[in-house]
């Protein structure tokens, strides 16, 4: 059955399987989460158009009166439009049912009191120092802050906050800021985190915008310091999730003992692609002990030589590590919700003439014939603009590369005509990447995933699909992020596909984009 939602300014149909004629409340819920990219721990409450509360057990009943029209609500502010709202539904004979989202109380800001004071204490500061009306007429224009606004900004505020309080102002202090910049800059907010100001100020780790000015003006005052440039500003994000994290796995029907043997044998004789997605579905719990055993990983293809020649094993694995829903959402969010946004605020940065060649081929319209002089295809395109907005983070033995530099970390063209036993032998990369095999950059023939020179081939033909897959490579064989796509692959990782929400370690930079993409203003779709 589908059933009409509205989210703020978007309209989109959510469909729920009637089973015996019960609508599946769970399955509902879940689908409005994904639908309206609302944060995955997000606590909801239903209620009808008299503000009665709706719960699983009559959910069914509700909405098969017939004429339902679901509004969905993503925070308390809503609570007066939800009114107006849905007296103007049940007045038109709607049976309308409203959607008000009750955020996790441990995503909660601190009291509404603290949080006005804060306001108003960032607000003031604005107004009375030089660039600040700036920022506040940049925010009233656009709704959102350009990344050298945004930096100008906080250089305000730690000047203020050093004139006042010292070179050494408390973690109050610096959250107290922190509070008043999102509160008094809504779209700044980053929904993904518990208190949606970690990117200014992370108290735990001492991390963020705040911080990390606080230690340049520190380390320049200290005439006598000794520590190289950009030194104390380097911050190593250690990961306690991501591909690398140990996760259970309840799986049934898996093999073991001979039965296993026998499958590893069948495995590497069978051409039967059935029967070799069959077995390596039953062996899954095996081969993932396999990749976190560091003495045995680099056997994986030798063990399991069906990676070099089958389709879809990368893709199943990654499936089975997690569920269907979780391997489907970077193909179901990213043309629809990502890209535009994507686009649009990659328009804000300054424009080289590579970035405004991406921006080009990644506005045209689909099936767009490219030429000859094209770098790439417009989904490539829109993935490198991505890549631009969370450049390589500074390396702690190495320089900091380009955006440019990095997307050859992320995708390597290959034309047909050539070697790939060639490419491979003299290919020194130590982490996954895309080979884009084809006549022109523009127009890729088949796609591989290059690893420990070997070549894993994509079951996908256009770029998106290829790219889903070497993103799920890391996670079923158990590699980590090239050190330059650590931000790019990891903004992916908790915004897209939603793995390890909130265990991730996020640069500040991840959640300043997070919040920026998921706090424009929509559309009616």
């Amino acid at each position: 059955m589908l059933i009409q939602v509205s989210y703020k300014e978007r309209q989109k149909y959510v469909k729920v399987d009637d089973d015996e004629g019960r609508l599946d409340f769970l399955q509902f819920h879940e689908k409005v989460i994904e639908r309206f990219c609302l944060p995955p721990d997000a606590e909801v409450i239903y209620k009808d158009s008299t503000g009665t509360e709706v719960d699983g057990d009559i959910f069914s009943d509700v909405v098969k009166q017939g004429n339902v029209v679901l509004t969905v609500f993503s925070n308390d502010d809503a609570l007066s439009d939800m009114t107006q709202t849905s007296e103007s539904s049940y007045s038109s004979g709607a049976s309308t049912v409203i959607l008000d989202e009750i955020l996790n109380k441990r995503q909660r800001f601190d009291t509404t009191s603290d949080a006005m004071f804060a306001k108003q204490l960032v607000e003031g500061v604005l107004k009375s120092k030089s660039g600040g009306e700036e920022v506040l007429q940049q925010y009233q224009a656009k709704e959102t802050l350009k990344d050298p606004t945004r930096r100008q900004m906080v250089n305000i505020l730690v000047a203020h906050m050093i004139d006042t309080h010292g070179n050494l102002p408390t973690k109050a202090i610096r959250e107290q800021y922190a509070l008043g910049i999102v509160t008094l800059f809504p779209s700044l907010k980053d929904p993904y985190s518990k208190k949606g100001y970690e990117h200014f100020y992370d108290a735990t780790s001492n991390t963020g915008y705040i911080a990390w000015r606080l230690k340049t003006v520190q380390r320049k005052s200290r005439q006598s310091s000794t520590l190289p440039p950009n030194s104390s500003e380097k911050v190593l994000y250690s990961s306690k999730g991501g591909p690398e994290c140990q996760r259970a796995t309840n799986l049934e029907g898996q093999l073991d003992g001979d039965a296993y043997q026998e499958a590893i044998s069948l495995l590497n004789h069978t051409t039967d692609k059935s029967l070799i997605l069959q077995k390596m579905r039953e062996t899954f719990k095996h081969r993932q002990r396999l990749v976190k055993d560091a003495d045995r990983s680099t056997d994986i293809l030798s063990i399991f030589p069906r990676f070099l020649d089958t389709k879809g094993l990368v893709d199943q694995d990654f499936t089975l590590l997690f569920d269907a829903e979780t391997s489907s959402r970077l193909l179901q969010k990213w043309d629809l919700f990502f890209k535009p946004n994507v686009i649009n605020e990659a328009k804000q940065l300054t424009l080289t003439p590579e970035l405004s060649q991406l921006v080009l081929i990644a506005e045209s319209p689909p099936g767009c014939d490219l030429d000859e002089t094209k770098i790439c295809d417009q989904e490539m395109a829109s993935m490198l603009l991505l890549l631009h907005l969370l450049p390589p983070p500074p390396g702690q033995k190495s320089p900091k590369i380009s955006a440019s530099d990095a997307a050859e970390r992320l995708v390597i063209f290959h034309k047909s005509c050539c070697s790939l036993e060639e490419h491979l032998s003299s290919d020194k990369r130590q982490h996954p990447y895309l080979l884009a095999v084809g006549r022109k950059q523009s127009k890729i023939d088949s796609f591989y995933i290059a690893m420990d020179m070997h070549l894993i081939p994509c079951q996908a033909s256009r770029f998106l699909g290829a790219f889903d897959e070497l993103f799920k490579a890391h996670f079923v064989f158990n590699l980590s992020y090239d050190g330059a796509l650590v931000n790019f692959y990891t903004f992916l990782q908790t915004t897209l596909y939603n793995i390890d929400v909130g265990k991730m370690k996020e640069s500040p930079r991840v959640r300043d984009l997070r919040a920026k993409l998921l706090n424009l203003p929509v559309t009616l779709t």
